[in-house]
């Protein structure tokens, strides 16, 4: 299996012969968190159709899996993802049931419906800081929006003119 570094928002997935590599079109290019992250949502994918054909007796010998993501203007988190099947020697009548085998991998899903997440710090004088409140969610419940707190523990300051 290969992840190949496409760009620093995409990657591709393909199966090679051998242990898993981790490639790059250049050496400046590092394998970065939100790589890792569409590492994880790619290589589920191709695990559940690897599986779904190995059981349709069809080869996923030319399976190509690339995924790429987006960052909202001006944040540094993932907004979108995108996964782009390429699969020349599957059939017409097979692509429907594939994308339905492709949905069921559990990193999608993860994805779908986020888990609730928690950081905690491990010691006595372990300081105890909020997690950063959703504004949209708020908004949407019809609760007055909170100051978020920075990395600091710091309210963000706010740009109100």
């Amino acid at each position: 299996m290969k992840i190949m570094l496409t760009g620093e928002e995409s990657l591709r997935i393909e199966p090679t012969a051998g242990m898993l590599t981790i490639e790059a079109e250049s050496a400046d290019q590092s394998y970065s968190p939100f790589h890792m992250l569409a590492s994880a949502i790619g290589m589920c994918t191709f695990s559940v159709l690897h599986s779904w054909a190995s059981n349709k007796n069809v080869s996923a010998d030319d399976l190509r899996i690339d995924v790429s993501w987006t960052f909202p203007e001006g944040q540094h988190r993932v907004e979108r993802m995108s996964i782009k099947l390429e699969w020349p020697s599957l059939s017409a009548e097979l692509w429907p049931r594939a994308l339905r085998a492709a949905h069921l991998c559990g990193i999608h899903q993860t994805l779908t419906k986020p888990p609730h997440i928690t950081v905690d710090a491990v010691g006595v004088d372990s300081p105890v800081i909020a997690a950063p409140i959703d504004r949209e969610a708020r908004r949407k419940s019809g609760r007055p929006a909170a100051p978020i707190p920075q990395a600091d523990g710091e309210p963000q300051p706010t740009n109100r003119t």
